[in-house]
């Protein structure tokens, strides 16, 4: 008769500690973001070379002597960091399918801080290649920078509005219940424009380039819980 009577007596508590308790407040989800244009201040270009020969071997060869040449040019300039880009070589045919020709494409690409001495290093490089393209950016350094300035920044833009939501909603206070945070937000650098000059020339003067900006985000989401 004990046993049983205990028995009863637990059953009602433990369907009351099962039930789930009943938020007692609003929750609103939010988002806010700081922005702030930054100057790139770091360069990307790439040159290539293009050669057409009966013969596959010389394509090959000639590709080869410009590219080490153009490597060990810019290897004298240490503000520029140079790397050999893409390469290839493929066969030219006639309307009657025939064989008749190889063509090649060799490239390296360039990275520099120092616009000036990046530009005049393209200016001697044009003698024997040709300009692909430029491109500005903000290097990784400079962007953690900006992020974390841009952070405290998103999280205060975030209260701000958690406020306004709460006053909006009739509501006395708020609690921040999840925030996030995304720094992935950079609008991408703007490639520059750029007229490719002929490789007969031997000399070319020196290219002037002008670096922009990019525009750097940090988003900051999450849920507040109103009262």
């Amino acid at each position: 008769m004990k046993r049983l009577l205990v028995c009863l007596l637990l059953a009602p508590a433990l369907a009351w500690a099962q039930a789930p308790e009943a938020s007692r407040f609003n929750q609103v989800e939010l988002q806010a973001e700081a922005s702030r244009e930054v100057q790139n201040d770091l360069m990307h270009a790439t040159l290539y070379a293009e050669v057409s020969d009966p013969s596959a071997a010389r394509v090959a060869d000639q590709l080869n002597r410009v590219t080490a040449d153009a490597l060990k040019t810019a290897a004298t300039v240490a503000a520029v960091k140079a790397r050999s880009g893409s390469a290839q070589t493929y066969p030219v045919y006639d309307r009657a399918g025939k064989l008749t020709s190889w063509r090649g494409r060799s490239e390296i690409r360039l990275e520099a801080k120092d616009t000036g001495a990046m530009a005049g290093l393209i200016g001697r490089l044009q003698s024997s290649m040709q300009l692909s393209g430029v491109t500005f950016s903000v290097s990784p350094e400079l962007r953690r920078q900006a992020e974390n300035e841009l952070i405290n920044e998103a999280v205060a833009a975030f209260k701000a509005r958690a406020d306004i939501a709460a006053k909006a909603i009739g509501g006395r206070s708020y609690k921040i219940r999840r925030v996030g945070l995304n720094t992935a937000g950079m609008q991408p650098p703007r490639p520059m424009a750029m007229r490719a000059m002929q490789a007969q020339a031997a000399e070319v003067s020196t290219p002037s380039f002008e670096a922009g900006t990019s525009m750097i985000t940090v988003t900051a989401s999450g849920t507040v819980e109103v009262e």
